[in-house]
Protein backbone atom coordinates (compact mmCIF):
# COMPACT_ATOMS: atom_id res chain seq x y z
CA UNK A 1 0.00 0.00 0.00
CA UNK A 2 1.01 3.51 -0.70
CA UNK A 3 2.48 5.59 2.41
CA UNK A 4 2.23 9.29 2.20
CA UNK A 5 4.31 11.32 4.82
CA UNK A 6 2.77 14.18 6.44
CA UNK A 7 5.20 16.75 4.19
CA UNK A 8 3.80 15.51 0.93
CA UNK A 9 0.38 15.88 1.92
CA UNK A 10 0.29 19.19 -0.10
CA UNK A 11 0.93 17.87 -3.35
CA UNK A 12 -0.71 14.33 -3.21
CA UNK A 13 -4.12 15.92 -5.19
CA UNK A 14 -2.31 17.23 -8.04
CA UNK A 15 -0.16 14.42 -8.27
CA UNK A 16 -3.90 12.14 -8.02
CA UNK A 17 -5.49 14.57 -10.73
CA UNK A 18 -2.68 14.92 -12.51
CA UNK A 19 -2.48 11.13 -13.42
CA UNK A 20 -6.42 10.31 -13.61
CA UNK A 21 -6.74 12.77 -16.30
CA UNK A 22 -6.09 10.24 -19.73
CA UNK A 23 -9.09 7.86 -17.91
CA UNK A 24 -12.44 9.67 -17.07
CA UNK A 25 -13.33 6.75 -15.00
CA UNK A 26 -10.31 7.54 -12.44
CA UNK A 27 -11.68 11.33 -11.77
CA UNK A 28 -14.43 10.37 -9.48
CA UNK A 29 -11.29 9.10 -7.02
CA UNK A 30 -9.43 11.91 -6.38
CA UNK A 31 -8.69 12.76 -2.86
CA UNK A 32 -6.25 14.21 -0.01
CA UNK A 33 -4.78 13.38 2.68
CA UNK A 34 -4.32 15.85 6.20
CA UNK A 35 -1.86 15.32 8.69
CA UNK A 36 -4.67 14.55 11.42
CA UNK A 37 -5.78 11.74 9.10
CA UNK A 38 -1.86 10.00 8.83
CA UNK A 39 -2.15 10.31 12.84
CA UNK A 40 -5.07 8.19 13.53
CA UNK A 41 -3.60 5.46 15.60
CA UNK A 42 -3.21 2.27 14.17
CA UNK A 43 -3.75 3.24 10.52
CA UNK A 44 -1.30 3.48 7.77
CA UNK A 45 -1.52 6.99 5.96
CA UNK A 46 -4.07 6.05 3.04
CA UNK A 47 -6.28 3.39 4.86
CA UNK A 48 -6.85 6.75 7.48
CA UNK A 49 -8.30 8.91 4.41
CA UNK A 50 -10.01 6.51 1.64
CA UNK A 51 -12.28 4.27 0.79
CA UNK A 52 -12.22 0.61 -0.43
CA UNK A 53 -12.94 1.56 -3.48
CA UNK A 54 -10.34 4.39 -4.06
CA UNK A 55 -7.98 2.06 -2.81
CA UNK A 56 -8.48 -0.37 -5.14
CA UNK A 57 -7.43 2.54 -7.47
CA UNK A 58 -4.61 2.87 -5.97
CA UNK A 59 -3.83 -0.82 -5.91
CA UNK A 60 -4.04 -0.72 -9.32
CA UNK A 61 -1.80 2.11 -10.44
CA UNK A 62 0.79 0.81 -7.88
CA UNK A 63 0.52 -2.90 -9.98
CA UNK A 64 -0.25 -4.59 -6.87
CA UNK A 65 -3.62 -5.96 -8.61
CA UNK A 66 -1.16 -7.23 -11.24
CA UNK A 67 0.15 -10.92 -10.99
CA UNK A 68 4.00 -9.59 -11.48
CA UNK A 69 3.27 -6.71 -8.36
CA UNK A 70 1.28 -9.35 -6.45
CA UNK A 71 4.58 -11.83 -6.63
CA UNK A 72 7.10 -9.30 -6.31
CA UNK A 73 8.90 -9.48 -3.05
CA UNK A 74 9.26 -5.27 -2.33
CA UNK A 75 7.49 -2.73 -1.08
CA UNK A 76 7.64 0.97 0.27
CA UNK A 77 8.58 1.21 3.17
CA UNK A 78 6.63 2.54 6.59
CA UNK A 79 7.05 6.11 5.67
CA UNK A 80 6.50 5.99 2.43
CA UNK A 81 9.70 7.43 1.24
CA UNK A 82 12.24 4.25 0.33
CA UNK A 83 11.64 1.20 -0.95
CA UNK A 84 12.59 -2.16 -0.37
CA UNK A 85 12.95 -5.43 -2.25
CA UNK A 86 14.20 -8.99 -1.97
CA UNK A 87 16.09 -11.09 -4.55
CA UNK A 88 17.57 -14.51 -4.56
CA UNK A 89 20.80 -14.49 -6.83
CA UNK A 90 20.10 -17.22 -9.45
CA UNK A 91 22.46 -19.60 -11.26
CA UNK A 92 23.44 -17.74 -13.86
CA UNK A 93 24.01 -14.46 -11.95
CA UNK A 94 26.87 -15.93 -10.82
CA UNK A 95 30.76 -16.56 -12.12
CA UNK A 96 32.66 -19.58 -11.57
CA UNK A 97 33.35 -19.10 -7.67
CA UNK A 98 29.23 -19.01 -7.22
CA UNK A 99 29.13 -15.52 -6.49
CA UNK A 100 27.57 -12.79 -8.09
CA UNK A 101 29.49 -10.29 -10.19
CA UNK A 102 29.45 -6.70 -10.75
CA UNK A 103 26.82 -6.61 -12.85
CA UNK A 104 24.40 -8.97 -11.54
CA UNK A 105 24.72 -6.01 -8.87
CA UNK A 106 24.27 -3.16 -10.84
CA UNK A 107 21.49 -4.54 -12.25
CA UNK A 108 19.33 -5.44 -9.47
CA UNK A 109 20.20 -1.53 -8.19
CA UNK A 110 18.66 -0.52 -11.49
CA UNK A 111 15.75 -2.71 -11.07
CA UNK A 112 14.51 -2.05 -7.58
CA UNK A 113 14.99 1.55 -8.34
CA UNK A 114 12.38 1.43 -11.39
CA UNK A 115 10.00 -0.87 -8.88
CA UNK A 116 9.89 2.03 -6.56
CA UNK A 117 8.34 4.27 -8.86
CA UNK A 118 6.04 1.10 -10.57
CA UNK A 119 4.99 0.92 -6.58
CA UNK A 120 3.76 4.59 -6.87
CA UNK A 121 2.45 4.63 -10.39
CA UNK A 122 4.97 5.68 -12.40
CA UNK A 123 7.08 3.78 -14.73
CA UNK A 124 4.43 2.10 -16.94
CA UNK A 125 6.24 2.58 -20.03
CA UNK A 126 9.84 3.40 -19.15
CA UNK A 127 12.36 3.61 -16.64
CA UNK A 128 10.94 5.33 -13.93
CA UNK A 129 9.46 8.12 -15.82
CA UNK A 130 6.73 10.28 -14.70
CA UNK A 131 4.08 11.49 -16.44
CA UNK A 132 5.05 15.01 -17.15
CA UNK A 133 7.90 13.34 -18.70
CA UNK A 134 6.07 10.45 -20.68
CA UNK A 135 4.39 13.54 -22.03
CA UNK A 136 6.94 15.64 -23.08
CA UNK A 137 9.28 12.24 -24.41
CA UNK A 138 11.93 12.57 -21.51
CA UNK A 139 14.12 9.62 -19.95
CA UNK A 140 16.15 9.33 -17.10
CA UNK A 141 20.22 8.45 -18.07
CA UNK A 142 23.08 8.01 -15.74
CA UNK A 143 25.65 10.31 -14.90
CA UNK A 144 27.43 8.90 -12.22
CA UNK A 145 27.26 5.55 -10.19
CA UNK A 146 28.98 4.40 -7.56
CA UNK A 147 29.11 0.99 -6.13
CA UNK A 148 30.90 -0.42 -3.06
CA UNK A 149 30.65 -4.24 -2.25
CA UNK A 150 31.77 -5.65 1.00
CA UNK A 151 30.79 -9.23 0.30
CA UNK A 152 29.15 -10.16 -2.50
CA UNK A 153 25.95 -12.57 -2.35
CA UNK A 154 26.16 -16.40 -3.45
CA UNK A 155 24.21 -18.20 -5.40
CA UNK A 156 20.74 -19.55 -3.34
CA UNK A 157 21.35 -16.05 -1.30
CA UNK A 158 18.66 -13.24 -0.72
CA UNK A 159 19.72 -10.41 -0.97
CA UNK A 160 17.15 -7.07 0.26
CA UNK A 161 17.83 -3.64 -1.61
CA UNK A 162 16.56 -0.50 0.02
CA UNK A 163 16.49 2.40 -2.09
CA UNK A 164 15.01 5.93 -2.60
CA UNK A 165 15.79 9.51 -4.58
CA UNK A 166 17.04 12.96 -3.63
CA UNK A 167 17.19 16.16 -5.26
CA UNK A 168 20.84 16.87 -6.50
CA UNK A 169 20.87 20.49 -8.09
CA UNK A 170 19.15 21.88 -10.18
CA UNK A 171 20.25 19.72 -13.40
CA UNK A 172 19.79 16.38 -11.51
CA UNK A 173 18.73 13.48 -9.14
CA UNK A 174 20.45 11.04 -7.01
CA UNK A 175 19.33 7.89 -5.97
CA UNK A 176 20.88 5.87 -3.47
CA UNK A 177 21.01 2.18 -2.64
CA UNK A 178 22.08 -0.15 0.59
CA UNK A 179 22.11 -4.02 0.33
CA UNK A 180 21.62 -6.46 3.17
CA UNK A 181 22.13 -10.12 4.14
CA UNK A 182 18.94 -10.97 4.61
CA UNK A 183 19.87 -13.77 6.60
CA UNK A 184 21.77 -11.67 9.03
CA UNK A 185 20.98 -8.13 8.44
CA UNK A 186 24.51 -7.34 8.01
CA UNK A 187 25.54 -4.19 5.56
CA UNK A 188 26.87 -5.51 2.55
CA UNK A 189 27.59 -3.05 0.09
CA UNK A 190 26.19 0.83 -0.52
CA UNK A 191 25.45 2.52 -4.03
CA UNK A 192 25.08 5.95 -4.99
CA UNK A 193 24.41 7.96 -8.55
CA UNK A 194 23.36 10.89 -10.63
CA UNK A 195 20.86 11.02 -13.37
CA UNK A 196 20.07 13.79 -15.51
CA UNK A 197 17.06 13.88 -17.78
CA UNK A 198 17.27 13.58 -21.90
CA UNK A 199 14.74 14.45 -24.61
CA UNK A 200 14.46 11.48 -26.46
CA UNK A 201 13.91 12.58 -29.50
CA UNK A 202 16.83 15.50 -29.70
CA UNK A 203 18.98 13.07 -27.78
CA UNK A 204 19.76 16.58 -26.06
CA UNK A 205 20.33 17.03 -21.83
CA UNK A 206 17.35 18.85 -20.09
CA UNK A 207 16.85 20.45 -17.57
CA UNK A 208 14.57 19.01 -14.52
CA UNK A 209 11.64 21.21 -14.31
CA UNK A 210 9.81 21.74 -10.96
CA UNK A 211 6.59 19.99 -12.47
CA UNK A 212 9.07 16.76 -12.49
CA UNK A 213 10.68 17.15 -9.73
CA UNK A 214 7.45 17.99 -7.40
CA UNK A 215 5.99 14.52 -9.00
CA UNK A 216 8.92 11.84 -7.58
CA UNK A 217 10.75 14.05 -4.76
CA UNK A 218 7.42 13.56 -2.79
CA UNK A 219 8.39 9.88 -2.52
CA UNK A 220 11.89 10.98 -0.99
CA UNK A 221 13.78 11.91 1.32
CA UNK A 222 13.05 15.55 2.25
CA UNK A 223 16.59 15.85 4.40
CA UNK A 224 19.45 14.37 2.80
CA UNK A 225 19.74 10.95 3.52
CA UNK A 226 22.98 9.56 2.05
CA UNK A 227 24.04 5.72 1.70
CA UNK A 228 27.73 6.72 2.91
CA UNK A 229 27.12 8.40 5.96
CA UNK A 230 30.82 10.20 5.41
CA UNK A 231 30.43 11.02 1.74
CA UNK A 232 32.16 14.00 1.54
CA UNK A 233 35.55 11.55 2.44
CA UNK A 234 34.14 8.67 0.25
CA UNK A 235 35.34 8.37 -3.58
CA UNK A 236 31.76 8.84 -4.98
CA UNK A 237 32.67 13.02 -4.89
CA UNK A 238 36.14 12.66 -6.70
CA UNK A 239 36.52 13.85 -10.02
CA UNK A 240 38.08 10.64 -12.06
CA UNK A 241 40.92 11.47 -13.91
CA UNK A 242 40.95 10.67 -17.55
CA UNK A 243 43.39 8.37 -18.69
CA UNK A 244 46.08 8.99 -21.43
CA UNK A 245 47.73 6.90 -23.69
CA UNK A 246 49.55 4.47 -23.50
CA UNK A 247 47.54 2.29 -21.66
CA UNK A 248 48.62 -1.32 -19.96
CA UNK A 249 45.95 -2.95 -21.03
CA UNK A 250 43.16 -2.66 -23.65
CA UNK A 251 40.44 -4.43 -25.46
CA UNK A 252 40.17 -2.77 -29.34
CA UNK A 253 36.53 -2.63 -31.15
CA UNK A 254 33.91 -3.70 -28.78
CA UNK A 255 30.67 -3.85 -30.36
CA UNK A 256 27.14 -3.56 -28.97
CA UNK A 257 25.18 -6.49 -28.81
CA UNK A 258 21.38 -6.27 -29.27
CA UNK A 259 20.94 -7.38 -25.78
CA UNK A 260 23.01 -4.41 -24.62
CA UNK A 261 20.49 -1.98 -25.62
CA UNK A 262 17.57 -1.15 -22.90
CA UNK A 263 14.34 0.51 -23.59
CA UNK A 264 15.83 3.94 -23.75
CA UNK A 265 17.31 2.63 -27.07
CA UNK A 266 20.85 3.28 -26.48
CA UNK A 267 23.48 0.77 -24.16
CA UNK A 268 22.67 0.18 -21.31
CA UNK A 269 24.94 1.61 -18.21
CA UNK A 270 25.67 -1.45 -16.96
CA UNK A 271 27.26 -2.71 -20.22
CA UNK A 272 29.37 -0.18 -19.68
CA UNK A 273 30.71 -1.93 -16.37
CA UNK A 274 31.54 -4.75 -18.08
CA UNK A 275 33.19 -3.26 -20.67
CA UNK A 276 35.35 -1.50 -18.41
CA UNK A 277 36.51 -4.58 -16.73
CA UNK A 278 37.30 -6.52 -19.63
CA UNK A 279 41.02 -5.81 -20.01
CA UNK A 280 41.27 -6.50 -15.92
CA UNK A 281 39.76 -9.90 -16.93
CA UNK A 282 41.66 -10.40 -19.45
CA UNK A 283 45.34 -8.84 -18.52
CA UNK A 284 45.94 -8.50 -14.49
CA UNK A 285 43.52 -11.24 -13.45
CA UNK A 286 45.55 -13.81 -15.46
CA UNK A 287 48.79 -12.52 -14.14
CA UNK A 288 47.73 -12.47 -10.90
CA UNK A 289 45.16 -15.27 -9.67
CA UNK A 290 41.27 -14.06 -9.58
CA UNK A 291 41.17 -15.98 -6.91
CA UNK A 292 42.89 -14.62 -4.91
CA UNK A 293 41.28 -10.86 -5.48
CA UNK A 294 37.85 -9.28 -5.44
CA UNK A 295 36.55 -6.13 -7.07
CA UNK A 296 35.27 -3.94 -3.91
CA UNK A 297 34.52 -0.61 -5.67
CA UNK A 298 33.63 0.30 -9.14
CA UNK A 299 32.95 3.79 -9.97
CA UNK A 300 31.77 5.32 -13.15
CA UNK A 301 31.50 8.82 -14.88
CA UNK A 302 29.15 8.62 -17.82
CA UNK A 303 30.08 11.04 -20.70
CA UNK A 304 28.41 10.59 -23.90
CA UNK A 305 25.49 7.07 -25.10
CA UNK A 306 26.65 5.10 -27.17
CA UNK A 307 24.31 3.49 -29.79
CA UNK A 308 24.33 -0.08 -31.89
CA UNK A 309 26.71 0.82 -34.64
CA UNK A 310 29.24 2.42 -32.45
CA UNK A 311 32.11 0.53 -32.23
CA UNK A 312 34.23 0.67 -28.71
CA UNK A 313 38.03 0.67 -27.19
CA UNK A 314 38.26 -0.15 -23.60
CA UNK A 315 41.12 0.99 -21.75
CA UNK A 316 43.29 0.29 -18.47
CA UNK A 317 45.93 1.71 -16.08
CA UNK A 318 46.96 0.71 -13.01
CA UNK A 319 47.01 3.63 -10.80
CA UNK A 320 49.33 2.56 -8.13
CA UNK A 321 52.38 1.41 -10.17
CA UNK A 322 53.20 -1.99 -12.31
CA UNK A 323 50.22 -3.99 -12.31
CA UNK A 324 52.33 -7.05 -11.40
CA UNK A 325 54.90 -5.94 -9.31
CA UNK A 326 55.15 -7.46 -5.89
CA UNK A 327 53.62 -4.02 -3.79
CA UNK A 328 50.75 -4.38 -6.53
CA UNK A 329 49.52 -8.15 -5.81
CA UNK A 330 49.80 -8.03 -2.47
CA UNK A 331 47.56 -4.99 -1.19
CA UNK A 332 44.64 -2.93 -3.31
CA UNK A 333 45.17 -2.97 -6.71
CA UNK A 334 43.41 0.13 -8.11
CA UNK A 335 42.86 0.80 -11.83
CA UNK A 336 41.77 3.59 -14.08
CA UNK A 337 39.50 2.87 -17.42
CA UNK A 338 38.39 4.86 -20.02
CA UNK A 339 35.84 3.89 -23.00
CA UNK A 340 35.90 5.57 -26.13
CA UNK A 341 34.90 5.48 -29.72
CA UNK A 342 37.19 3.31 -32.05
CA UNK A 343 37.01 6.06 -35.01
CA UNK A 344 37.50 9.57 -33.34
CA UNK A 345 38.09 9.03 -29.62
CA UNK A 346 35.32 10.81 -28.39
CA UNK A 347 35.20 9.49 -24.60
CA UNK A 348 32.64 7.63 -23.37
CA UNK A 349 32.67 6.89 -20.31
CA UNK A 350 35.63 7.05 -17.65
CA UNK A 351 35.83 5.21 -14.45
CA UNK A 352 38.10 3.64 -11.35
CA UNK A 353 38.11 0.23 -9.92
CA UNK A 354 39.42 -1.18 -6.77
CA UNK A 355 40.33 -4.73 -6.37
CA UNK A 356 40.77 -6.37 -2.73
CA UNK A 357 43.29 -9.26 -1.70
CA UNK A 358 41.01 -11.69 0.04
CA UNK A 359 42.03 -12.29 3.35
CA UNK A 360 43.87 -15.68 3.80
CA UNK A 361 41.90 -18.36 6.04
Amino acid sequence: MLKLSCNATDKLQSFSSHSHQSNPVHRIHSFSVSCSQIRKPGLTPLRAAVSADQESVIRAEQGLDTLAGRLRLGSLTEDGLSYKEKFIVRSHEVQSNKTATVQTIANLLQEVGCNQFQSVGFSTDGFATTPTMRKLNLIWVTSRMHIEIYKYPAWGDVVEIETWCQSEGRIGTRRDWILKDLANGEVTGRATSKWVMMNQDTRRLQKVSDDIRDEHLIFGPKEPRLAFPEEENNRSLKKIPKLEDPAQYSIIGLKPRRADLDMNHHVNNVTYIGWLISPILDGFLRLVPSSEHTQEIVDTDYRRECQQDDVVDSLTTSKNGSATSDTQSHNDSQFLHLLRLSGDGQEINRGTTLWRKKPSR
